[in-house]
């Protein structure tokens, strides 16, 4: 009798193996443990090889927790009558056998699956003549199983979630940046452009006398759009950084120090992403935006594009006016008044 108990233990014991091994290790994906496993988790590392081939696993898992509970059954029934064996055999399995080991595995699977490996191999070479037909037919019919991947807005729900509990290690800065990281793709130039009504820009016949250069250094702008005949035709950029050491002169024009190399377009309704690798391909940190008819709309920096990214609005000791857009709409409506 006594030995028929132990058996049973072990049985029940088995059972809760299987039983929470099926919970826990299929509820870590293979993408998950694989990136898990490339920053140095050792529990990721076992567990990868068992998860890699999941239709045998999963074969080998439930027939052998089929079998450990039959197993379960058929030893109650000899030492009790059919009717109490019944009760208790199926008080023993969902409690001690699926209950608790799932929910315990469910909660802790990479500490406990990584502990059960090696129990887990021993069962899938015992199991393997009958767990290996199946696992050939689940893959034929449903195909292997596919990685995991997530869309930008998963991404996004799943850092909220992260920065929202107190056990993340990810703050609200991080947050912040990666949140901008993944949406900034989704937004077009004339979001964030600064319009042509309060852009700063200069007839390329302009004089670099004294009072000018005096203004433009009040403006604070490190690259100011020159146009020809009006600002639809515009023909470079002046940096401001070539009028140090430079001596006023009424014989200077802003022409001759203009950059007409430097002059990039971009469309109104462009992705800041295309904008963004524009810029970097070409060194350019300014771009002229234009409308489908050529029509000048305005301008976009590199530092605004940074500013999406980031999600704060990037103040120096020169900036006068820090939301350009607002500032445009205000300029209107008191025009209009």
């Amino acid at each position: 009798m006594m030995i028929e108990y132990l058996i049973l233990i072990l049985l029940i014991l088995l059972s809760a193996t299987f039983s929470g091994m099926t919970i826990g290790v299929f509820s870590l994906s293979l993408t998950s443990l694989e990136a898990k496993a490339k920053i140095g988790d050792k529990r990721a590392k076992k567990i990868i090889p068992l998860r890699k081939n999941g239709s045998l696993l999963l074969s080998t898992l439930l027939f052998g927790n089929v079998a450990v509970n039959t197993a379960v059954a058929i030893i109650l029934n000899s030492v009790a009558n059919g009717f109490v064996a019944g009760i208790i055999s199926t008080m023993l399995i969902v409690i001690f056998g699926e209950l608790l080991p799932q929910a315990i595995f469910a909660r802790f699977a990479l500490d406990f699956g990584s502990k059960m490996v090696w129990l887990v191999k021993f069962f899938m070479i015992i199991l393997y003549p009958v767990s290996a037909p199946a696992a050939f037919v689940i893959d034929k019919i449903l195909g292997k199983e596919s990685p995991t991947l997530f869309s930008k807005q998963e991404f996004s729900e799943i850092i909220k979630h992260h920065e929202d509990s107190p056990d993340s290690l990810i703050d609200s800065d991080e947050e912040r940046i990666l949140l901008g990281a993944l949406s900034f793709s989704d937004r077009q130039v004339y979001e964030i452009m600064t319009p042509r009504t309060v852009v700063y820009d200069l007839n390329k016949n302009t004089i670099l006398n004294v009072s000018k250069i005096e203004e433009i250094k009040q403006k604070g702008y490190s690259r100011i759009p020159i146009f020809d005949t009006n600002t639809d035709n515009m023909i470079g950029i002046l940096f401001v950084k070539d009028l140090i050491g430079l001596v006023p002169s009424e014989n200077i024009t802003v022409e001759e120090l203009a950059h007409k190399d430097k002059l990039i377009y971009v469309e109104w309704n462009d992705k800041l992403d295309k904008v963004l690798d524009i810029m970097v391909k070409s060194h350019n940190h300014l771009a002229i935006v234009i409308d489908e008819f050529g029509v000048f709309n305005g301008i976009i920096t590199l530092e605004d594009i940074v500013e999406e990214i980031l999600k704060i609005e990037i103040v120096d000791e020169q900036d006068k006016i820090i939301d350009l857009q607002k500032y445009a709409r205000e300029k209107i409506k008191n025009r209009l008044v």
